[in-house]
């Protein structure tokens, strides 16, 4: 990973994790948000990319300074039109076909609480439309290692896709993921092409449920605590941040807008 002084590039489109991204222990500090305006300010369309839920999206996409949102990992974006005071919204999968996986998520639900002691239902997931998420430090005592793996394995031997965060392992049934969203999304607003997407866009990400992003985009951004998952992710970000989290964001956005008024 190498220093930001060592981007160069102009971009138009930043996507962004959010949790431990643009937050710090859950907070979204001021600097952060700052940083949001600033770009959008400058014609930097942002849009985060989470695996948090649809309830959460819904509020951002409209309060928050963003083009446009992707959440539950992939599932869905969101975007408010405010001079037609409008939310548009597209799914990646049927709604039959979200009524049918929910009913076998339950069923894991049950499972791993019962068989992973010290791990919970994440605190949001009465928000969520599309996926199961198992919190494994958020609220509850840290899990170790060996036990946030159990959960992923427990996801995937039912033959759902799971991907550990920071805070949660979220787990879900469909042909989709964090990647394939922004595609769709990418597409469906600006009709960019994947070449032209990669070239024309970043992403900021900090955990191993990040690694499709960071391996896609040429540009790609970690902040600096990215490297507490260095062993687990194959392919890490381009250039990483001095700061963690809301800090470190707020480096990377600084870097894009030089770059932008050069």
């Amino acid at each position: 990973m190498k220093p930001l002084s060592q981007f160069s590039s102009k971009i138009k489109y930043l996507f962004t994790d959010i949790d431990d991204t643009l937050t710090d222990e859950g907070l979204l500090s001021s600097k952060a948000y700052e940083s949001l305006w600033q770009l959008r300010n400058q014609n930097v369309l942002v849009i985060p990319v989470t695996g948090r839920p649809a309830g959460w999206c819904e509020m951002i996409a409209r309060v928050w300074p963003v083009h446009a949102i992707v959440g539950e990992n992939g599932a869905f974006y969101f975007k408010y039109d405010r001079a037609e005071k409008k939310m548009y919204r597209k799914f990646s999968i049927s709604e039959p076909d979200r009524l049918n996986y929910q009913k076998k998520l339950k069923q894991l639900e049950e499972k791993i609480l019962k068989q992973v002691p010290g791990c919970a239902l994440a605190s949001d997931q009465f928000c969520r439309l599309f996926d199961l998420a198992i919190d494994f430090c958020e609220d509850v005592k840290p899990l170790s290692k060996e036990n946030i793996f159990k959960i992923k394995d427990l996801f995937e031997t039912d033959g759902a896709i799971a991907k550990i965060s920071s805070i949660h392992v979220n787990g879900w049934f469909g042909n989709y993921d964090k990647l394939s969203c922004c595609k769709m999304l990418s597409y469906d607003e600006w009709q960019l092409d994947d070449a032209s997407l990669k070239s024309q866009a970043a992403f900021v990400g900090d955990s191993p449920n990040d690694e499709p992003m960071f391996e896609f985009f040429n540009h790609s951004f970690g902040v600096a605590n990215i490297k507490n998952f260095a062993t687990q992710i194959k392919t890490l970000p381009s250039y990483v941040s001095k700061s963690s989290g809301g800090l470190g964001f707020s480096e990377i956005a600084n870097v894009v807008l030089h770059q932008i008024k050069r």
